[in-house]
């Protein structure tokens, strides 16, 4: 019986007349048979008017007031003349007054409920008669109502959940935009920095191989060095790319405690990089401290890389609750355009990268400059406390 019901449902849904004619020709069969059940031998025109009481009906939801209005007339002259034949329960007048109540507008709901009263209460000849109609036709109405709010929540409801769908897909969306520009950042400052120590190591090595051949050899140790570190960290990035169910293989974030070698390699490639970490800024939220590497990293790259500068200070030391960076060389710097001056940011990916890794972290960087036009300067502040956070989050 439930798979009928199922499938008479979907059948009705699709053509809702296959439900309202049979609904039509049982009201009739109510109506006639109340009349052929009376004693009196009723004249054509009352079995003419029982048929126009049913006959509306298959258009009840296309036009509800009008099926009841046309009902209704129908019923009037049965109602005067013959009142003996009319039906305990009138099936048209349930029908036809809950599809007014579920499916018409709010005004011709309120003219029907209005006309329900008052003609229930005058054109009934008994008390008990006037309960029983009031019961009958109002008790429809309210249920049509019920059915009119529930089919309304069921909208509401459905219209939230597409809404929330629609916002978890965007969220998903966006979730992976960002998580492609993380990556993109982690590579580039793998690649960048990796390429190039290479690069510079790969040209200095031709030029003392012959004359210092201990350099040279020194130099290639140092190229494959810095390449073996460039995969190591390329695949603690890219180890949450691998197919699902297997099992990552993620190193650590960098740390702090690595930018010592970090530096020993940039020495490697000439300039002097005067280190300083503060020993008492640990521990560290380990975001903090990978944004705060990160951003060394490419600070060092972009000098090894532009600067042409032969000293590096690197400071990374706790200002209150602040984790503060700053990179500066003295190399031959870096001239803004007017736009870059007003923005306050220059260079390329790099350098937006830093502010991004800041910004990441609820901080703020600037790139610029050093004192006095000398030089390059990087610095950030990374806030460690609850504070940054939630300006992140917000």
């Amino acid at each position: 019986m439930g798979r009928v019901a199922q499938w008479w449902a979907r059948l009705a849904g699709g053509n809702p007349y296959l439900l309202d004619v049979p609904l039509a020709v049982f009201s009739f069969a109510v109506s006639l048979w109340s009349v052929r059940n009376d004693d009196t031998d009723w004249p054509w025109w009352v079995y003419a008017m029982t048929i126009g009481t049913a006959l509306p009906l298959p258009w009840r939801r296309r036009a509800p007031l009008t099926v009841a209005a046309l009902s209704g007339l129908a019923s009037i002259p049965v109602s005067v003349v013959a009142h003996s034949v009319m039906p305990q329960i009138p099936v048209y007048a349930v029908v036809s007054i809950y599809t007014v109540a579920d499916r018409a507008r709010d005004w011709q709901r309120r003219l029907l409920l209005g006309v329900l009263v008052v003609s229930n209460i005058l054109g009934t000849h008994s008390v008990n008669g006037a309960f029983f109609s009031l019961l009958l036709t109002i008790g429809t109405f309210v249920f049509g109502s019920l059915v009119r709010e529930l089919r309304r929540l069921a909208r509401v409801e459905a219209d939230r959940a597409l809404e929330a769908g629609r916002r978890a897909a965007s969220d998903a969306a966006r979730a992976v935009v960002e998580e492609r520009a993380r990556i993109a950042r982690e590579m580039h400052d793998i690649l960048a920095h990796a390429v190039s120590l290479m690069v510079i190591q790969a040209e200095a090595g031709p030029l003392v191989v012959r004359d210092n051949p201990d350099r040279a050899i020194r130099a290639f140790d140092d190229i494959a060095g810095a390449g073996r570190d460039a995969m190591v960290q390329l695949r603690r990035v890219l180890g949450v790319l691998k197919e699902d169910g297997a099992a990552p293989e993620l190193a650590p974030q960098p740390r702090l405690a690595e930018l010592p070698a970090l530096a020993e390699r940039v020495r490697s490639t000439g300039p002097v990089v005067e280190l300083e970490v503060d020993a008492t800024a640990g521990p560290l939220p380990a975001e903090v401290e990978a944004a705060a590497y990160r951003i060394v990293q490419e600070a060092l790259t972009n000098t090894v890389k532009h600067a042409e500068a032969s000293r590096v200070e690197v400071r990374v030391v706790r200002a209150g609750e602040e984790l503060s960076v700053t990179v500066a060389d003295d190399g031959r710097g870096l001239r803004l355009s007017s736009e870059h001056v007003a923005s306050g940011w220059s260079g390329g990916r790099g350098l937006v990268g830093i502010r991004e890794r800041a910004v990441a972290c609820g901080g703020r960087a600037e790139a610029g400059p050093g004192p006095g036009g000398r030089g390059f300067l990087v610095s950030a502040r990374l806030p460690l406390g609850a504070a940054g956070l939630a300006e992140k989050v917000g």
